[in-house]
């Protein structure tokens, strides 16, 4: 028994050891020759000059640039009603009558009293030079001529009043049509033909809009006060609102001006803006995103904002060399503008660098773009459609380095 398990024992023996010198043939003959490393295959972009415009953007509010509730100054009764919801209307347009003819009334009865008052002027001064005569000539007393200068002159104040009510009645007269006081578009009608109204009624009978010109108010941080201050003295500040996606944009006008403060709470500048709005696309109290560009920088290094990674001594890039070898380059950002990243100072006219696959890179690495093509020098590559990625953590030099990308811009840990 015993000689049969050392048998058994040694024949386990020789096959593990046959097993090991085969899985150690295969591993030798998979191993490449000279160890030499894979490309990573990555996305690269040229680094390129161009003109960018600088573009601040802020959240808007539109405001009709004129907005009337039209009431009643008289009371009466709504005889007709000339105007449709939604329509537009031009200034003196007539929209509603009031029933007239109290007010025709009034205004003939102020008509009959001043022709009344007049006639007894007329006599009040006849006898007021009769009197005169009289006094001269020693006939009246004095008090007597005096009795009658006064009642000419009673008389005369009697017929102004009268001028000034038949001025008053042709005034209610001219109350009694209510017409448009400017161009504009008509709400929804708040009163109806038949109906009494009061000039004591909070209600108006209807709300009229001026949409053409329409204004926007937005807001900026404070920080960009001062530049835009700067850029609006020079001359007049392109507008453009875009829709409440960023996507569509709905018209295109001016910067008119800037408030007089800061909002302590917000620390945001309240700006307004002027539209045309010919094509009617503003609509009073809707949501816009301001697009307001400032100026423009001449001949500007760029490159797309997914390459700029952050690091722990500030934002670096990887720089593709002629040797397909990455270099880490330190670069300072003079600006961010959409997805695109204006560079100051680390980088040359003609370089390339890593926009995607940053993260499995290390000083030195060997890299080869991922189509198999690299990118040719032009407009920065995915510049508008820059990788959406997760921020990730990797070691340079036994410091972190944290990926900047479109969901972490800031590079923030």
């Amino acid at each position: 028994m015993k000689v049969r398990t050392a048998l058994v024992l040694s024949i386990l023996s020789l096959l593990a050891v046959a097993a090991c010198t085969k899985a150690d043939s295969k591993g030798a003959k998979s191993a490449k020759p000279g160890g030499a490393a894979a490309a990573v295959p990555v996305s690269m972009a040229p680094v390129v000059r161009q003109d960018v415009p600088i573009i601040l953007t802020g959240l808007g509010t539109v405001q009709a640039y004129n907005t009337v509730t039209l009431k009643t100054r008289i009371d009466g009764q709504i005889m007709s009603v000339y105007f449709r919801e939604g329509q537009d209307v031009q200034k003196g347009q007539l929209l509603a009558v009031i029933d007239p003819r109290p007010f025709e009334v009034a205004l003939e009865t102020a008509k009959a009293n001043l022709a009344r008052d007049l006639a007894q002027l007329n006599t009040a001064k006849a006898n007021l030079a009769r009197s005169r005569a009289l006094l001269a000539a020693g006939v009246i007393a004095q008090q007597e001529f005096d009795t009658q200068e006064a009642s000419a002159g009673q008389f005369e104040g009697t017929v102004q009043a009268d001028k000034a009510a038949i001025d008053n009645a042709k005034l209610n007269l001219t109350y009694t049509r209510i017409t448009s006081p400017l161009n504009g578009r008509i709400g929804l009608r708040l009163i109806d033909a038949g109906n009494m109204v009061h000039a004591s009624d909070t209600n108006g009978m209807v709300v009229v809009t001026q949409m053409q010109p329409i204004s926007v108010l937005f807001t900026l941080p404070e920080d960009q006060l001062q530049s835009v201050l700067a850029q609006s003295r020079k001359g007049t500040l392109k507008v453009d609102a875009y829709s409440r996606d960023d996507q569509q944009l709905l018209a295109s006008g001016k910067l008119e001006t800037v408030d007089n403060q800061i909002d302590a709470t917000t620390g945001t500048a309240k700006l307004k803006a002027v539209f045309d709005n010919k094509n009617g696309a503003l609509w009073p109290n809707q949501f816009v995103n301001i697009h307001m560009q400032l100026s423009t920088a001449k001949d500007a290094l760029v490159i797309p904002l997914a390459a700029i990674q952050r690091g722990p001594d500030g934002n670096l890039a990887y720089v593709v060399g002629a040797d397909k070898k990455v270099l880490i380059q330190p670069v300072t950002i003079a600006l961010t503008q959409g997805k695109i990243a204006l560079i100051a100072t680390g980088l040359q006219e003609g370089q390339q660098v890593v926009t995607e696959g940053q993260d499995k890179l290390q000083a030195g690495s060997l890299v080869a773009p991922k189509d198999g093509v690299p990118p040719k020098n032009g407009a920065p590559a995915n510049t508008l459609n820059a990788p959406q990625e997760k921020p990730e953590l990797k070691q340079v030099n036994g410091k972190p380095i944290i990926r900047r990308t479109t969901e972490n811009p800031g590079g923030q840990r």
